[in-house]
């Protein structure tokens, strides 16, 4: 596949300090993610590194293999990189001024573990679309994210913490480090979501791909009674260590498989066993082997 040029996408947002992503769906039709990092205050010689594991999935995954196009900025000017690695980067800058990275990430890889992005759905985990600034590893992270043109019915889903967004969910959130950056997947597209609270915990499901007879009021009540025992068991009387929790399940025609998450859970799960309502005349439907699984 041959690299495309970055094409220099503007920041709207630039705190003084940090480390500041913006996201942008460039091209659907061919997988293209195009990312903007900005560095308020970089180091001399600033190093760039992306992972090459996702935690929870304990295998070698090389995400760098789809990263192309990086172009490094400082003062309105491009400078040299060097690539150290696979997956390491070094700019020829200065630490006087803030520095900006900008490259596309090609997302075909339909699994929980990296990213996606056509026409109907994206999802990605950040450890597939965010360098790691080193030495800014603890300092907070924000991300832009925008929604793509001619998709109005597209919604976003994350645990992230939302700073400003709109309605549907596009704009601007934050992590208090890039581990938690990149520990929480992000779900995009015309999605079924649907909520319950047990435990002190608010729990948000989102279907991507479910078919129009699926049954999310069964999910959600099957749900929240596992949650609910979960919590009691772990927690006890005690407070749960968090508010929020979101389920990010992607409904295809045959699948199956699951990654957790600090505070979310991306999974996949085959259509054909989700639960279904049923009209007049039709049978009521029976959780099969493939939903419990799911559960």
């Amino acid at each position: 596949m041959s690299a495309r040029r970055s094409l220099p996408v503007a920041l709207t947002h630039k705190p003084a300090s940090g480390v500041h992503f913006r996201v942008e769906l460039r091209d659907l039709h061919a997988h293209l993610f195009a990312i903007t990092l900005h560095l308020p205050q970089p180091q001399a010689k600033q190093t760039f590194q992306l992972p090459a594991w996702i935690p929870g999935s304990y295998l070698l995954r090389e995400f760098s293999k789809h990263l192309q196009g990086l172009q490094a900025w400082q003062g309105g000017q491009p400078i040299a990189l060097t690539q150290l690695d696979k997956c390491t980067w070094r700019t020829d800058g200065a630490s006087n001024a803030a520095l900006e990275l900008r490259y596309e990430v090609y997302a075909a890889d339909t699994s929980v573990r990296s990213a996606w992005l056509d026409a109907s759905r994206a999802f990605f985990n950040g450890t597939s679309v965010f360098l790691r600034a080193l030495g800014f590893e603890q300092a907070p992270h924000t991300v832009q994210i925008v929604a793509p043109a001619g998709k109005p019915d597209w919604r976003l889903a994350t645990a992230l913490c939302a700073e400003k967004v709109d309605g549907s969910g596009f704009g601007r959130y934050s992590a208090g480090n890039y581990d938690e950056l990149v520990d929480c997947p992000v779900e995009i597209g015309p999605f079924w979501e649907g909520a319950f609270d047990t435990g002190g915990i608010h729990h948000r499901w989102v279907v991507s791909g479910a078919a129009p007879s699926f049954d999310g009021a069964r999910l959600l009540a099957d749900a929240q009674k596992i949650c609910a025992a979960a919590i009691a068991f772990w927690h006890g009387a005690e407070t749960p260590p968090l508010c929020d929790y979101v389920f990010l399940l992607n409904a295809v025609d045959d699948g199956y498989g699951g990654l957790e998450h600090r505070s979310s859970t991306a999974l996949i799960a085959a259509r054909r066993d989700l639960p279904r309502s049923h009209g007049d005349g039709e049978a009521t439907w029976k959780p099969g082997d493939g939903y419990i699984t799911l559960l």
